[in-house]
């Protein structure tokens, strides 16, 4: 290997726009991390069930609010997607089902009552229009919060001359609090009030909290316009995230040493097996630069597909190096024209890579399409593995392979 060889190689700009890549690859997972999925981190993914089908502008809806909820409940990592026109799939990390089925599965519809629980509704949570942080004493708890003008006014209209009379407040029918507050004098006097609360009490002070923070996120969210229940539920450990993730890293060294140990036995030069194991390296180390700053989130299905793009990129490094080979085999003594041949081989190499790699992506795409429509957990599973092949084949076909291609030429002429 000649250092002129090198300088010509290095010049080359598609090798300088590779070791940026790389670097910039580089950064960008150090800085930004990579966003793991559910089965490596561990988490829990919950299914539910609209009553009806519903539109897109009320599935953005649903969505939307669910979605708020768990971020204000305190909820980390959460996820919320719909699936088709009446299945929507949350997946959140380090929470169990159990912990916010009831806040997730509620339509968050809230009521007031004055005198009885039958009389007319005084309040809806349509009339509410701002909720401050709930205040906790001892066991009691308390829920602030600002109604529309037309609230307050119906709100005081129901509650003249009823001071002193329970206060009966429900949440998706269901009383909230079994001892319910007396009417405040001030409140009872005609007058329309903006500035109410919510209260209650509990028999610990754990509670009181949780009763306090479902009440607040429920009022901060608003309520969902279709019922909903939960169909289905599933738990992944962390540890057994950790297992899956250790299984992959090491089925990949596994596969990149059969790989280099049949490169170096087909072609016995020890110098086509390093340029190879590098370019794979990089194509992984591309996507996943560009998985963390678009925020993919890498799985189980992403992994399948980056090892799937990594062994379509191995294959077409062979293309070329078995059309140059074979070229050269043919005993051409002239300088010249050995470098032309070599050239004209790696040109004919790289046309059936882009080839191979047009009729590939043509074969994800429909699963892509497919997973991105649905988004179900299943058939996301396919959108995932389809979406990491075709960005691992876009990375090698027109950075990598070219740069192995230009190697290739360089040193194998």
């Amino acid at each position: 290997m000649k250092k002129r060889h090198l300088k010509e190689f290095f010049k080359d700009k598609r090798v300088i726009l590779l070791i940026i890549l790389i670097l910039a690859s580089a950064i960008s997972i150090s800085t930004l991390g990579i966003q793991q999925g559910l089965d490596l981190k561990g988490g829990s993914l919950i299914q539910l069930q609209l009553e009806k089908p519903v539109d897109k502008e009320t599935m953005d809806v649903v969505t939307t609010v669910l979605d708020k909820r768990l971020n204000l409940y305190g909820v980390q990592d959460v996820k919320v997607r719909s699936s088709g026109d009446q299945l929507v799939i949350i997946e959140m990390a380090g929470v169990s089902p159990e912990e916010v089925e009831k806040l997730i599965g509620s339509p968050g519809k809230f009521e007031a009552r004055i005198g009885n629980e039958s009389a007319p509704v005084a309040l809806t949570g349509a009339d509410i229009t701002s909720v401050d942080m709930y205040e906790i004493t001892d066991t009691q708890w308390m829920v602030p919060f600002k109604v529309s003008t037309s609230g307050a006014q119906k709100f005081a209209d129901l509650a003249e001359g009823k001071g002193g009379e329970k206060v009966y407040m429900y949440l998706d029918g269901k009383l909230i609090d079994e001892n319910p507050p007396e009417l405040a004098p001030e409140l009872a006097n005609g007058k329309a009030a903006t500035e109410l609360s919510v209260t209650g009490g509990a028999s610990t002070p754990e509670e009181a909290q949780t009763q306090a923070q479902n009440v607040y996120t429920v009022l901060k969210t608003g309520s969902l316009p279709v019922q909903i229940k939960v169909v289905g539920a599933s738990t992944v450990s962390a540890e057994l995230g950790e297992q899956f993730l250790n299984g992959a890293i090491i089925a990949g060294l596994l596969a990149m040493l059969v790989i280099s140990s049949i490169i170096f036995i087909r072609y016995r030069k020890p110098l086509l097996v390093i340029p190879i194991i590098i370019t794979s390296i990089s194509e992984v180390l591309i996507v996943m630069g560009i998985a963390s700053i678009i925020h993919w989130n890498i799985d189980l299905s992403a992994i399948a597909g980056l090892i799937a793009a990594v062994g379509t990129g191995v294959d077409d490094q062979i293309i070329i190096t078995d059309e140059v080979l074979g070229r050269q085999s043919k005993g051409e003594t002239n300088k010249k024209r050995r470098r032309t041949r070599t050239r004209m081989s790696v040109k004919n190499a790289l046309f059936i890579v882009f080839a191979s790699a047009g009729t590939l992506i043509a074969a994800m795409l429909p699963l892509a399409y497919v997973g991105f429509a649905r988004g179900s957990s299943g058939i996301g599973t396919l959108a995932g593995f389809a979406f990491t092949t075709i960005l691992g084949v876009l990375v090698g076909v027109f950075i990598t392979r070219p740069v192995y291609a230009k190697f290739v030429e360089i040193f194998l002429k």
